[in-house]
């Protein structure tokens, strides 16, 4: 290497030491860590990658996104307090974790029996005021709400068809606290309280002889179908909205085209998400019989005595916070629009 070589290095090696001009920072990319509430290797995390490798690509490596599974940092529960405390920089997780924080998180991340489609959500969302809501209510806690992400009615396994609401009476139902196992009790079920990692033995134990966990293709990855025979399907109880958050300091801080490359990269997650579920979820039903197992539908007039029983829950909830009500109050008035209440 000859002097000046020598030299330049020498010279760089310095600049280092003693932190980089600004010119030069600004082409070190920005790095951030985000982390779903979904396993390794699901369809929903491998969409949750292809999301981070569209924002490097889109920013032309400006930022890059550490992709991670649910619980790789904190527990899938605490990515909130994670992402506010700034463990986390980005979130895809489930608004319903926080419920205990605020009533509106329930009632925003999966308002039971609501909408019939992600389409109709997403319409409250994006033209009926729900964004706002929403980026109100994150802003809280050191939080900016970017867009929902839904992927897809769930599905209830059964070991018994569930043909009306009559057959939930006494049914031993694994379900989550919160809004969903409220209806099913009014419904006359019985509903169990269970971790996800346990759902699988309880059925096969006969613990629980249904389980309210994911979609149709999700329920039949884990092997469920295998043991509760009469999955519903088209789902009708639960539509959940996971959300993409950034670390409210870390979205300031983000140049503009960035914000934009991020919320273009969000918009094509949640269409992909919807998309490539209800694909797996109609791929999964078609083959149903050949696997051994068999969908089943609500009849119309139950779906709709459900949602009525629901609506009842819908309002214990939005009585429990201010901004609970408000989020209530616009989820019925566009309901009522869509003729669907």
């Amino acid at each position: 290497m000859d002097a000046f070589g020598r030299s330049l290095l020498a010279g760089l090696a310095l600049l280092t030491a003693w932190g980089l001009p600004p010119a030069v920072q600004a082409q070190q990319p920005i790095r951030w860590k985000m982390m779903s509430l979904w396993g390794a290797g699901s369809l929903p995390q491998k969409l949750d990658d292809q999301f981070a490798a569209r924002v490097k690509a889109l920013s032309g490596g400006r930022l890059v996104i550490e992709s991670l599974p649910g619980g790789a940092i904190v527990a899938a529960s605490e990515s909130l307090d994670a992402l506010s405390a700034g463990v986390l920089d980005i979130q895809n997780s489930g608004p319903a974790y926080n419920t205990g924080k605020d009533a509106a998180f329930a009632l925003i991340g999966d308002l039971c029996g609501g909408w019939e489609s992600p389409e109709q959500a997403q319409a409250w969302m994006d033209n009926g005021g729900g964004r706002e809501l929403a980026r109100e209510l994150y802003r809280k806690y050191n939080a900016h709400f970017v867009r929902g992400i839904w992927y897809g009615h769930e599905s209830l396994v059964s070991k018994k068809p569930l043909r009306t609401l009559a057959d939930f009476k006494g049914l031993k139902l694994r379900a989550p606290t919160g809004m969903g196992q409220d209806i099913f009790r009014l419904l006359g079920a019985a509903p169990v309280n269970l971790p996800g990692s346990e759902v699988y033995t309880a059925l096969e134990r006969g613990v629980v002889d249904a389980a309210d966990w994911g979609t149709l293709s999700m329920n039949q990855d884990l092997g469920y179908h295998k043991l509760a025979k009469y999955p519903s399907h088209p789902g009708f109880h639960s539509m959940p909205m996971s959300d993409l958050v950034v670390n409210a300091r870390k979205w300031k801080a983000l140049p503009d085209d960035l914000k934009q490359v991020v919320e273009q990269a969000a918009d094509e997650l949640n269409r992909d998400m919807i998309a490539k579920n209800r694909e797996a979820d109609e791929r999964v039903a078609r083959a149903a019989k050949q696997a051994g197992f068999e969908t089943v539908d609500l009849a119309a007039p139950d779906r709709r005595r459900f949602r009525e029983v629901a609506e009842g829950v819908w309002k214990t909830f939005a009585a429990r916070s201010p901004m609970a009500k408000r989020v209530h109050e616009s989820q019925v008035a566009y309901l009522r629009k869509l003729g669907l209440l």
